[in-house]
């Protein structure tokens, strides 16, 4: 008989060890799923994670581990819900030129992802978009979905996220607000689309899941790394940023990526630590001694 978690292994082109990780980390947390979707169907579980913190790799093994409890998932990407390029040109145009850019709270259709899961909660057939990074703008076609689903993995890097205090969007935190935002008219509205509509999506979560790296650094790492895949995959591609052009892309994540990381590990219903080698340091206490229970 087949080996899923290995086949998976295999085919994200991981270390033969990750299977160790898997069996630690991911299982219990897949139990723990298993449990409350027992409870709730469907289950929303969102997981949030800075940009290459694994949570892409996290949901393909909750999907192979989930399969044998007789639970039907379905994974929806944040990313795959931002607008298109001709959508946020126009909305650079007319509210303000950073909303160019894919990435923070704004550049995402949130009525669509709304209507995703009020037809996933009506046990309607439903189509996940896709987004191509690689020529930064949405796919002609998704992935329909036909049958009833149990658990859906909502996962993003500002999944779940919550508005900063207003005072704290007073300075500046680098080069692109400091020169492009100088009167801050960006950030804040960035911060009230956080209180409106995506606070309204995020509501729809029934399971935060959080993958904690150590620090901005390692998403600036991680995602230099995210990078050179992309253009190994498709070089030439018009969507591919150079050095100059990734250092200004990560200005546009970096205010409420560390915002997260500092408020959210306190009320996260699982809190990973991922350390500098993209591995969990250590089991969260909520899933000790998981299987025995479920």
């Amino acid at each position: 008989m087949s080996d899923p978690v290995a086949a998976l292994v295999a085919a994200e082109r991981l270390p033969e060890d990750y299977r160790e990780v898997v069996e630690q980390f991911w299982q219990p947390l897949a139990d723990r799923i298993a449990r409350e979707a027992s409870r709730q169907k469907p289950l929303i579980v969102g997981v949030n994670g800075a940009q290459g913190s694994g949570k892409s790799t996290l949901c393909r093994f909750l999907e192979v581990l989930l399969k044998p409890r007789g639970l039907r998932v379905a994974t929806l990407s944040l990313d795959d819900l931002y607008r298109t390029r001709a959508e946020r040109a126009e909305m650079a145009e007319k509210v303000h030129p950073l909303f160019a850019t894919r990435g923070v709270p704004g550049t995402h259709d949130v009525s669509m992802a709304l209507g995703l899961i009020e037809d996933l909660q009506a046990g309607r057939s439903f189509t996940l978009p896709r987004f191509d990074k690689s020529i930064d703008d949405r796919m002609a076609e998704g992935e329909t979905i036909t049958r009833p689903v149990d658990v859906l993995l909502f996962e993003g890097w500002c999944v779940g996220a919550m508005p900063q205090d207003q005072a704290a969007l007073t300075e500046p935190l680098n080069h692109l607000e400091k020169e492009e935002d100088r009167g801050g008219v960006w950030r804040g509205l960035v911060n009230r689309f956080l209180a409106g509509d995506y606070a309204d999506l995020f509501a729809q979560i029934d399971l935060l899941v959080m993958l904690k790296v150590q620090g901005f650094e390692a998403v600036a790492a991680n995602r230099r790394l995210q990078e050179t895949k992309l253009a190994e995959a498709n070089p030439g591609a018009p969507g591919l940023m150079g050095e100059t052009a990734l250092t200004r892309f990560l200005d546009h994540y970096e205010r409420l990526t560390r915002h997260q990381l500092a408020e959210m590990p306190a009320r996260a219903d699982v809190l990973f630590e991922i350390g500098s080698d993209q591995r969990p340091l250590r089991l969260p206490d909520g899933l000790k001694g998981m299987r025995s229970i479920t």
